[in-house]
This record gives C-alpha cells, sequence and structure tokens, in this order.
C-alpha cells in the first residue's frame, strides 16, 4: 500500500466477519479483472493478524484506496457489488486496456 509506483485498493478483513466472507468472491474477481492492469492493486490483509500504521479499523471489511501520490489512504465508502468497485477505479485506471 505505500508503494509509490501503484494505485492500491486494499480491503482490511477478519477472517471470521460474516461482511467479509460474504465480499471475498466479488474482492477475487475484481483482483481478476484489474491483474492487467500493471498499475492498480487489489489486496486484502487480515487485520487480527496484521496492523498497518495510521491506518484505524473500527469495523470489517474496511476498504481503503491509495492512490500513487497520496499514500495517507482514501476511505472507500462506495457500495460493495462488483461493478461499484468497477466504477470506482474505471476513472483512476492507468492503463489504457482498462
Amino acid at each position: 500500500m505505500k508503494d509509490e509506483s501503484k494505485d492500491v485498493l486494499i480491503m482490511y478483513y477478519a477472517p471470521w466477519c460474516g461482511h467479509c466472507k460474504k465480499l471475498k468472491p466479488t474482492w477475487s474477481q475484481l483482483a481478476k479483472d484489474q491483474a492487467k492492469n500493471p498499475d492498480m492493486v487489489i489486496a486484502k490483509m487480515d487485520w487480527t493478524e496484521n496492523e498497518a500504521d495510521g491506518v484505524a479499523i473500527k469495523s470489517f471489511p474496511t476498504i481503503f484506496y491509495y492512490p500513487k501520490g497520496n499514500k495517507a489512504g482514501v476511505k472507500y465508502e462506495g457500495g460493495r457489488a462488483l461493478e461499484d468497485f468497477q466504477k470506482y477505479l474505471e476513472p483512476k485506471a492507468k492503463h489504457d486496456e482498462l
């Protein structure tokens, strides 16, 4: 997430969380869809096993977008359907094939 050369959308999750389990297939599909963009990383982090400096998690899943040049991050507040994530990322995509 701190890689200045990449845009990163990351889901902080807990393995026991029902909302996280429900989102898992959508998140996996989003990662597959974005794999062709070398500048975009779709990631997930088990918050029960890890922590990230400067990130406060109060509920699961919590999603942040870390664009190039702004590694402070922006909390994602949109919908949780695949189409919602795709619409969110579309204007941020830097790769011509997206």
